[in-house]
């Protein structure tokens, strides 16, 4: 990169650069850019998604629900305290 390229590059960034460190930065863009390619150029050996090592959807398909309330009770039993048919906790503010 020129140091032309980079003045733009820093008006487009809204920063200003003095030209002192305007050379310093066309190094390290040099260096970086250098970087980048020997990257680009490297090829992984993944075959399938699973080799990827992405994430894909571990949940069960959504079946029939059971009835509403039928384990409330046991829940309830666990409980610390309970209150009717709440679970009764401290209060904060």
């Amino acid at each position: 990169m020129d140091q032309k390229e980079l003045k733009h590059l820093a008006e487009l960034a809204r920063i200003r650069i003095s030209d002192e460190k305007l050379e310093a930065l066309r190094g390290d863009c040099d260096v970086i850019l250098k970087y980048v390619s020997q990257i680009k150029g490297v090829e992984g050996g993944a075959q399938t998604m699973e080799d990827l090592g992405l994430v894909h959807n571990v949940m069960r398909e959504d079946g029939e629900p059971h009835e509403s309330g039928i384990y409330s009770e046991e829940l309830l039993r666990e409980a610390p305290e309970r209150e009717g048919q709440f679970v009764k906790v401290k209060k904060i503010l």
